[in-house]
């Protein structure tokens, strides 16, 4: 009876070993192949699942798809450390600073644009917290709101595309999305691209974007203390601003530009957008060698991170299956009352609550490939289950106590900033993220309508 639960013994076991610190690669693979080898020595686990390992991690290290990663890495860090996000910022400042609130739409702003462009939630939430949270304090604003206005825009990286975020989970729900249907007895099964989950990821963003902005209004025209007008910033000049603008915004436009038109898969407009990135930073005079090294470092790191999870998870996914996991999970489903809206709602809260102990990659590769099959053969449609969940993890990164942005925030935030003033200043940003997942689960064509328009059906 007890080799039946061997699957929720290995995820819990992961978990735990995942909170005492262990890196997340190694644990996923080590601890899968130590369930295996207590499977084979008891006789409950085939050996033969481990043949099939050597094809998968090909596969995976081959997939075209996963190229866009470290070219969108690439692309962001180039912004970063070329200082265009800062002139973007500092600009956009001058320019709405004079009215209440206005330093709070800069930065709500500029940090769509910079998530955006680097589509890593701790990679925005520090760039920001460093370049706004001294500004926006030294002008009077309330630390709780300057503190959750950052955290809450850090976190769009996870839905504003181009998002890694997106492209990770773009190829993991596609594989789903066929197997889903080949289990189904469909053998022409329809595919899903990262690019549908970037078209879907438009509106639900944007509008999330808009609360935002719309929030911090009613602050600033109901309690101005709290967001005061930086009457010493003096608008820029035109052309200055233009200067600092234009750039970004238009590189980031033609990225999502080429993918919407079908002028270019999301690998290849990734390809586009760090040659721009880069060509930009040279016009600067923030490309020399020793930046290009730096860059190509952090690239590495990161681009080295996302595939070693991959194949961690890859491993954990072969061996959780060989226990019969999926069908575990599959026959739990079956049994819920309610269905499909029953499943779908313990998912989610589910990868809630794992979003305070694992990071999007992990959720994404060792998650994904196991609920997403089964939900998506109950008729759940794909870009709408992908947008829900990206949504979802976004609002777990902010929530207390053990947010990843909270964490990312305190860490370059100055003493006078207590981690109770981050706490409170979440707790609205939570709130509208909330809001814009029951809209999204009562109007799934939020997210659903512009890829089915752009597809022309």
């Amino acid at each position: 009876m007890l080799i039946e639960f061997l699957p929720l013994l290995m995820f819990l076991v992961i978990c735990l070993v995942l909170m005492l610190g262990y890196p997340v690669a190694f644990s996923l693979a080590g601890t899968a192949m130590l369930f295996a080898g207590i499977g084979i020595s008891t006789g409950h686990f085939d050996a033969s699942f481990l043949s099939s390992l050597s094809g998968r991690l090909y596969g995976t290290i081959t997939n075209v798809t996963l190229i866009a990663v470290p070219l969108f890495v690439l692309m962001g860090v180039l912004l970063e450390k070329s200082r265009l996000a800062e002139d973007l910022l500092s600009n956009m400042a001058a320019l709405f600073g004079r009215r209440r609130g206005g330093l709070g739409f800069s930065v709500i702003l500029v940090g769509m644009l910079l998530a955006a462009s680097t589509g890593i939630v701790g990679a925005t939430v520090v760039t920001m917290g460093l370049m706004s949270l001294p500004t926006m304090l030294k002008r009077g604003y309330d630390p709780s709101l300057a503190t959750g206005t950052i955290c809450a825009t850090g976190t769009l990286g996870q839905i504003i595309p181009p998002s890694i975020a997106l492209v990770l989970l773009g190829d993991t729900l596609s594989s789903a999305y066929q197997q889903a249907q080949l289990d189904l007895g469909v053998f022409s099964p329809k595919t899903l691209s990262v690019g549908d989950l970037f078209i879907g990821a438009l509106v639900p963003g944007l509008l999330l974007v808009v609360l935002y902005l719309l929030y911090m209004g009613f602050v600033a025209m109901r309690q101005p203390e709290r967001a005061p007008a930086a009457t010493d910033l003096d608008p820029p000049p035109l052309s200055a601003l233009l200067k600092g603008l234009l750039p970004p915004v238009a590189l980031i436009l033609t990225v999502l530009g080429s993918i919407l038109m079908g002028a270019a898969t999301p690998t290849e407009a990734a390809g586009v957008g760090a040659l721009g990135a880069a060509l930009m930073a040279m016009a600067k005079g923030q490309l020399g060698f020793a930046r290009m090294g730096e860059v190509a470092r952090e690239t590495l790191k990161v681009t080295s991170m996302v595939f070693m999870i991959l194949i961690g998870a890859a491993v954990f996914s072969l061996v959780f299956r060989g226990f019969g996991g999926d069908d575990l999970i599959q026959h739990f489903f079956a049994q819920l009352p309610g269905g499909v809206i029953t499943a779908t709602f313990i998912v989610m809260l589910v990868i809630f609550f794992l979003g305070f102990i694992l990071d999007f990659i992990e959720i994404t590769f060792v998650v994904v490939p196991i609920v997403g099959p089964i939900l998506l053969a109950m008729g759940v449609d794909p870009i709408w289950l992908g947008i829900m969940i990206a949504l979802n993890l976004q609002t777990s990164f902010l929530t207390p106590p053990f947010g990843f942005a909270l964490f990312y925030l305190r860490g370059v935030a100055p003493p006078s900033v207590t981690t109770a003033d981050i706490y409170r200043g979440v707790a609205p940003y939570i709130a509208l993220q909330l809001l814009m997942l029951t809209l999204l689960a009562i109007w799934p064509a939020l997210a659903t309508w512009l890829p089915s328009f752009v597809r022309g059906q």
